[in-house]
């Protein structure tokens, strides 16, 4: 009586699929490069992804979307209007509104590093005279030093947006800069405002000195307003009416949380993009597995001639090579998975943001490295089974 085949334990199946990897470490580790890039790529999309989105969102959650801006528009004749005197105090009488603020540029007046400079290059950072409650209606924080307060806006004192002292190489107030013609002394410099980015290249003067030094004529350029969020809508049909009665259709309406929501739209218009770049180039890798484990069938004919004269059975011999491109695929995703994660975590890091992985990306890098190593060895595999013994051992 002919014995019954073995049947292939989970542990020898492992065992027998791995000893081919070993035995070509190099092109093993050329060809789990493909799927590890893939991978990586997007784990990498989709945690950075997750990251930026829970930031955003926290920057959402902070600043709130209940803020809105009124600004000049143009004139009949095509020249840019100008806010009334008393629009702030118009704007803060709306019922529903908690907070009206107002910055106002100073027309020709620019802040320079240094009074060498000449007066002809006209690239300097501007000048705006800000009111005290600035801050507060807008949730903005001070880096370092203080804000402007009712005994500094009455002197020459200016603070500095986030990139206007990154301009001037400023880290720290004390420093003297050269504004409108005089030296003023840098007594804060503020984190970035999210909803008003215009201010983060700007020097912030006391509206007083401005008035009084530096020929501002009161006229506030943008009005920030923040109200009750039952009361926005509301509000922003009245804003300009309100701001400039004689003449609403010259004035702008804005919200500046927009800018947010369209950034986290936009940023999952490019997730798709490049999720599709890193699923070209898991294809890519997948093809590059099966092209490796069609040759390794080539080459291994006689083991597996051998091996089906001892008793192997045709799947066992199938599940042999399945095996083995499971294994490649799995190392490359596992790596990618690795790499991916560690991107999104930098990224992190590096934008002082929450940590916001979702576990699906880990699921998603490990089953997606799986499919393609089943996909990837199936033909092979199937190649390898339909060898007949005594055909697979006739070969050299």
């Amino acid at each position: 009586m002919i014995p019954a085949p073995a049947r292939l334990s989970a542990w020898d199946l492992v065992a027998v699929g791995l000893a081919g990897l070993r035995a070509r470490r190099g092109r093993a580790v050329l060809s789990a490069l493909g799927v590890a890039i893939g991978i990586a790529s997007m784990v990498a999309v989709l945690g950075i992804s997750a990251v930026s989105g829970a930031g955003l969102q926290e920057q959402l959650a902070r600043v709130g979307t209940n803020v809105l801006t009124v600004g000049p528009g143009h004139s009949i004749l095509g020249s840019e209007a100008s806010l009334p005197l008393e629009s702030v105090a118009r704007v803060s009488h709306i019922p529903g509104v908690v907070g009206a603020t107002a910055i106002g540029y100073v027309n020709g007046a620019t802040a320079r590093r240094t009074d060498l400079i000449d007066p002809a290059i006209t690239n300097g950072v501007g000048v705006a005279a800000a009111r005290l409650d600035l801050l507060a209606t807008l949730k903005g924080t001070v880096r370092s030093g203080t804000f402007l307060n009712a005994a500094t806006a009455r002197y020459p004192a200016v603070v500095l947006g986030t990139y206007a002292a990154d301009r001037f190489g400023i880290d720290r107030p004390g420093r003297q800069i050269f504004v409108a013609g005089r030296w003023m002394t840098v007594i804060g410099i503020l984190d970035p405002l999210p909803l008003a980015p215009d201010l983060d290249a700007a020097a912030l003067v006391g509206w007083p000195y401005a008035e009084r030094e530096l020929g501002f004529d009161g006229h506030p350029t943008t009005v920030y307003e923040r109200s009750t969020d039952d009361r926005v809508t509301t509000i922003a049909k009245a804003l300009a009416a309100t701001a400039n009665p004689e003449h609403p259709d010259q004035v702008q309406v804005s919200r500046p949380s927009d800018a947010l929501t369209a950034e986290l739209a936009a940023r999952a218009a490019f997730n798709g993009l490049f999720l599709g770049l890193g699923a070209v180039a898991l294809l890519v890798g997948g093809i590059g597995i099966a092209n490796v484990m069609v040759i390794s069938v080539l080459e291994r004919r006689q083991e597996i001639g051998l091996r089906r004269s001892l008793g192997a059975t045709r799947g066992q011999i199938r599940l042999q090579f399945v095996v083995e491109a499971v294994a490649l695929s799995l190392c490359g995703g596992v790596t990618g998975t690795i790499v991916g994660l560690a991107a999104s975590l930098l990224f992190a890091f590096a934008q002082g943001w929450p940590l916001a992985l979702p576990a699906q990306v880990i699921t998603l890098g490990v089953t997606a490295a799986v499919l393609v190593g089943v996909v990837s060895g199936l033909y092979p595999a199937r190649r390898a089974a339909a060898l007949t013994p005594t055909e697979a051992l006739a070969t050299r």
